[in-house]
């Protein structure tokens, strides 16, 4: 793996961007434009890869799948969602080896009973903290090496109060979890509580349009945060972008107004490694 690890990462100066996708391309251009870092999106997956919403209906294989897909083109570290761990404690351990074993950087996990909603939605149901922290301790019990992180998410704030999502951090924290992540926390106030009352390192999500209000990465470090992910907006603009471009090419049959809005395939080629395949290959048919 090129560049830096996620825990060279997490100890270094600085707040750690992290651009988030549920496809091998999403993830790859990621790299490209020189993150140091990957988020693979549950919500991005579900949608990108298989079409379908963040409501359970993706587990272990399909993410493991996606996951060897974006490590055969990717070195930067990559945080994966994990959900609920897809089972007990055998299946949380499962899916730390099977995600270390691909070369994955950490797994995060939740607190929602299964099938779980995006942190975003209504409704979520909130599984009891005993449970939810065997799951933390099963994931640091599975993992090989220390430098596979734990990241414990909690998605209590929405349906419990800010109250019990503390608690529930902290016991986290307890269990074993490397880093912190509240989804859908509501305001900078929360914030600043969060990460100045229990020990860190702390990760907040920037899910636009979302119930966390929008904020710039220097503004999350001033905060306290050391991970600042984006986890669907690559995916939420391929949604816009292509709908428009399909509404377009339906009624006029026509792209070429769409033309300065679209990588030429010469770009296209070369993001995806081309012209690198292209060099190899010359250099060992002239061998």
């Amino acid at each position: 793996m090129s560049g830096k690890t996620l825990s060279q990462l997490l100890s270094g100066d600085g707040i750690v961007v992290v651009p988030g996708g549920g496809t091998a391309l999403e993830l790859r251009l990621a790299e490209l434009a020189g993150f140091q870092a990957g988020y693979v999106s549950g919500y991005a997956t579900a949608a990108a890869v298989y079409g379908v919403p963040d409501v359970g209906l993706i587990a272990f294989n399909e993410v493991e799948a996606n996951v060897r897909a974006i490590r055969s083109v990717t070195s930067i570290p990559l945080i994966v969602d994990c959900d609920t761990g897809y089972g007990d404690v055998a299946n949380v351990i499962r899916t730390v080896r099977g995600l270390e074993a691909l070369g994955a950087g950490a797994a995060q996990f939740e607190d929602q009973t299964w099938p779980k909603k995006c942190g975003h939605m209504e409704g979520k149901i909130i599984e009891p903290v005993e449970k939810a922290a065997e799951r933390i301790r099963a994931a640091v019990a599975g993992r090989t090496s220390p430098d596979f992180k734990i990241i414990a998410r909690t998605d209590a704030r929405a349906p419990l109060g800010m109250e019990e999502a503390m608690r529930r951090l902290k016991i986290y924290k307890e269990a074993g979890a490397d880093v912190l992540f509240m989804d859908a926390i509501e305001s900078p106030e929360e914030m600043k509580r969060q990460t100045s009352e229990l020990p860190g390192p702390h990760m907040v999500n920037m899910s636009e349009t979302g119930k966390t209000p929008l904020m710039s990465a220097d503004e999350l470090e001033a905060l306290g945060y050391k991970i600042v992910i984006f986890p669907s907006s690559m995916t939420r603009i391929m949604v816009r972008q292509l709908s428009q471009f399909m509404a377009m090419l339906r009624e006029t049959g026509d792209s070429r107004s769409w033309l300065d809005r679209m990588a030429s395939l010469d770009e296209t080629n070369a993001a995806l490694g081309l012209p690198e395949l292209d060099d190899v290959s010359a250099k060992i048919r002239a061998a």
